[in-house]
């Protein structure tokens, strides 16, 4: 309910200053009655999943006006919400309210929010507000959201620099992109505390999410984006860099990394409940080897739970527009046609072992796959793919000693 009243009020306030956007557009420098002020304010991650790299926004100040323009806003409650997500078409929006509105909602969180003052000239910093009042006009506000490419922290620095008409140096983000060299590497170290998270990321989205991106390409997430602009610079008026930032402060007390929950106890995580999955179809698998069976229940519950999440990981490759769903490698030994099986296996054993047979194949080719790619596998996927492969086996194994028998 909060975000909700937090995206009405965005949405209010942006409507009240449509008038205002139209007679700054004309407003030129030497008009200015005090020279204006653009400052990047980044908000400490919180405890939510849209949460967890932080947030940013641009805080305006001209003329007597003191407010914070947003590209974060987004309604849950929206019909098909959910569904339009995961198809790759979420729209985002824009928006604007005033600066102490918007650090009452972190800081009644206890998330800091820290503003990074930046060395634009008065010229620049109305550009910078004029072209902000023109998106958030009802005809420009609205715009496709893209996870890692376009995003609150990836608009907030087109717009300045579109209105320096340069590039900004940024620095680097050392913590993220340590061990992050792709986008699944810098997501990986915001989610350290949510493995269950990270996992359905690593199902859901493919190689997209494995290229090697830039130093630069790091700043999706707004907490780099910071941490980025701290040391960034800019062309100053001789041509020589300058610093971005003049002044850094904090707005909103909080802990500087956020307020995240603690770590997931290592026996919850997604890599000790598939090993534990592994280790009752081990024993299973010993006890039907002993006794030249197999216990279908175990089968029909397993492969359907394959298939069911097969089907999301097809839909997301061949029907969702995200860019990063496809290709995704899981889809060779995690697809629909997983869900034949727990009924042949009640029906047809022939039809059944030569599904197996060709699911066997597939997750040879996987793991060749793996090898010769960038692609990531997560922990987790060991263990199921390790039990997959041993059912399989014991299957075609074991209906051939029936069959001769």
């Amino acid at each position: 309910m909060k975000f909700i009243r937090l995206l009405i009020t965005f949405c209010a306030m942006t409507v009240l200053f449509q008038v205002k956007a139209q007679s700054v557009c004309l407003t030129t420098a030497t008009d200015t009655i005090a020279p204006a002020k653009v400052s990047l304010l980044t908000c400490a991650p919180g405890r939510q999943i849209y949460e967890l790299e932080g947030h940013t926004g641009l805080r305006l100040q001209w003329e007597g006006n003191d407010m914070v323009a947003n590209w974060g806003l987004f309604d849950f409650n929206s019909p098909n919400f959910v569904y339009r997500f995961v198809k790759g078409e979420t729209d985002y929006c824009a928006g604007i309210c005033p600066t102490p509105y918007f650090i009452h909602q972190y800081e009644s969180d206890g998330r800091r929010v820290t503003e990074q003052a930046l060395a634009l000239t008065p010229a620049q910093a109305m550009d910078v507000i004029s072209l902000v009042l023109e998106n958030i006009k009802p005809e420009n506000r609205v715009y496709r959201y893209n996870y890692v490419l376009d995003n609150c922290a990836t608009r907030p620095l087109a717009i300045i620099e579109k209105a320096i008409g340069d590039t900004i140096t940024l620095g680097t983000d050392s913590c993220a992109t340590r061990l992050a060299k792709t986008f699944r590497g810098v997501m990986r170290h915001y989610h350290t505390n949510y493995p269950w998270y990270q996992f359905g990321i690593d199902l859901a989205l493919g190689y997209g999410l494995d290229r090697a991106i830039t130093s630069r390409e790091v700043a999706f997430a707004p907490r780099s984006l910071q941490i980025m602009v701290e040391d960034a610079t800019i062309p100053g008026p001789d041509g020589k860099p300058i610093p971005l930032v003049t002044e850094t402060s904090i707005l909103s007390p909080g802990a500087p990394d956020g307020i995240p929950d603690s770590a997931t106890p290592w026996y919850l995580t997604p890599l000790a409940a598939m090993w534990t999955l592994f280790a009752f179809a081990a024993i299973i698998t010993i006890y039907d080897w002993r006794h030249r069976k197999v216990s279908r229940w175990f089968d029909t519950i397993l492969y359907t739970a394959y298939g069911l999440t097969g089907c999301v990981i097809a839909f997301l490759v061949f029907v969702s527009v995200h860019e990063a769903s496809s290709p995704n490698h899981l889809i060779l030994w995690l697809n629909p046609l997983l869900l034949i099986i727990p009924v042949s296996i009640w029906l047809s054993r022939r039809i059944t072992r030569y599904i197996l047979m060709m699911n066997l194949v597939a997750i040879a080719i996987y793991a060749s796959a793996c090898c010769f790619s960038a692609t990531w596998v997560n922990a987790a996927f060991i263990p199921m793919i390790l039990c997959d492969t041993i059912r399989s086996i014991n299957f075609i194994l074991t209906s051939n000693h029936i069959k001769r028998k």
